[in-house]
């Protein structure tokens, strides 16, 4: 088990990084929000996970142990996978994970794309005695990415990647433009789309 990778970041892509240790590059599968917030050529650590699968070993990586802790429980519910898990943490925070399950508030799970009433139903039976309290109730913010010239192509990706389709991202990306000014930070670009499609 690989349960963290520090080293200089070589390459950052949305949902993805590339940690060189130790003269090996590592394909780190991230969230928008924690690949937005490397820097290329800054050192980085990161908790991860390693899927294994018969025909591949796929590394998941987190901006803190938390994140991993959760993404590792929600996969011991039945059809949650590493991908979908991954997408829980893109648009829940492990606080607000916890909360919605801890409560059952099933409005909150469904924002997820990939989860309908049923599948987050299975979450709260599954894992509202497993996962714990919520601790706190303010959400973090993710450290902006730097501002770019054609913010919503990326932000559009992400939000494609993440199971939303061209219309509901570009629909959004208009709703919460306004209020981000001409050249907003890719990753709180990305955060605003995400909360304006949960609602």
């Amino acid at each position: 088990m690989i349960a963290s990778v520090s080293g200089t970041v070589g390459r950052i892509g949305l949902d993805h990084l590339v940690v060189e240790v130790g003269g090996v590059g590592m394909l780190v599968h991230t969230t928008p929000a924690t690949a937005a917030a490397q820097r290329h050529g800054a050192d980085a650590r990161l908790s991860t996970s390693l899927v294994v699968r018969e025909d591949s070993l796929t590394l998941y990586g987190f901006a803190d142990e938390q994140e991993r802790v959760v993404f590792d429980l929600v996969q011991t519910v039945s059809g949650v996978g590493p991908r979908l898990a991954l997408a829980m943490l893109a648009v829940l925070s492990p606080e607000d994970l916890r909360r919605a399950i801890a409560t059952e508030h099933i409005a909150t799970l469904t924002k997820v794309p990939g989860i309908g009433k049923k599948g987050a139903e299975r979450l709260v039976l599954e894992l509202r005695d497993k996962i714990g309290a919520p601790s706190g109730a303010a959400t973090t913010t993710p450290a902006p990415a730097d501002a770019a010239a054609g913010w919503r192509a990326p932000v559009t990706e992400a939000l494609l990647g993440l199971g939303w389709n061209a219309k509901q991202a570009e629909s959004a990306l208009d709703t919460v433009q306004a209020g981000l000014g001409p050249d907003p930070d890719v990753a709180v670009a990305l955060k605003s789309a995400l909360r304006e499609l949960g609602r």
